[in-house]
């Protein structure tokens, strides 16, 4: 089982947008069949096996194994991955582009930079994957408390000198067998703890 699966196909995401199939697939991160699954989610075995029939269509469930109880073989399956993220290639029509209005203090363009990256890391991962091979990335995740916005305001001059002096010295456009990398460094306020 995957940690993470990124779905692009659009038929996919819709499938997992269904509230019930969201939860069988939750409940899938351990092995299961319709029987159990219906004591689980309170719906009929029959439901329960046509949520799962169009989870398995979509590659987001996979058999486990088959197990004979009398006359009737019953299917165990399990979810294909821990967690699923929809790409922005899912509804590619629809998908932001950063290129449109690249304004680096819109929380609007800073959300499409998000799903940018996750539509290039996601197909990056389904190459890797397809050619066995491990992908080099890495990332940082930080949580700052600025005392005040002037603060905020000279962290995020800062940081943007300290990282355009670090791309000038290593970036080498003329690099023979060089590859790319994209570089995204994020700074917005932290979600509110939700009152209980």
């Amino acid at each position: 089982m995957l940690e993470v699966a990124v779905i692009e196909d659009p038929a996919a995401a819709e499938v997992t947008l269904d509230p019930v199939r969201a939860r069988l697939l939750a409940a899938l991160a351990e092995p299961g069949s319709a029987t159990t699954l219906a004591a689980q989610v309170g719906l009929a075995r029959q439901k329960v096996n046509y949520h799962l029939r169009a989870l398995e269509r979509h590659g987001l469930v996979e058999l486990v194994e088959e197990r004979k109880k009398g006359n009737v073989t019953e299917r165990v399956l399990r979810a294909t991955a821990a967690s699923y993220v929809i790409s922005p290639t899912a509804l590619a029509d629809l998908a932001p582009d950063p290129g449109r209005a690249p304004d680096q203090l819109s929380a609007r363009w800073l959300l499409a930079l998000a799903a940018r990256l996750v539509r290039e890391v996601g197909e990056l991962i389904t190459g890797a994957t397809a050619a066995r091979k491990r992908l080099a990335t890495y990332a940082v995740d930080a949580e700052i408390r600025f005392a005040g916005a002037a603060d905020r305001a000279a962290f995020a001059e800062e940081l943007g000198t300290a990282v355009k002096d670090l791309v000038g010295k290593y970036h080498d456009e003329k690099a023979e067998g060089g590859r790319k990398h994209r570089l995204v460094v994020a700074l917005h306020p932290s979600l509110k703890p939700k009152e209980e």
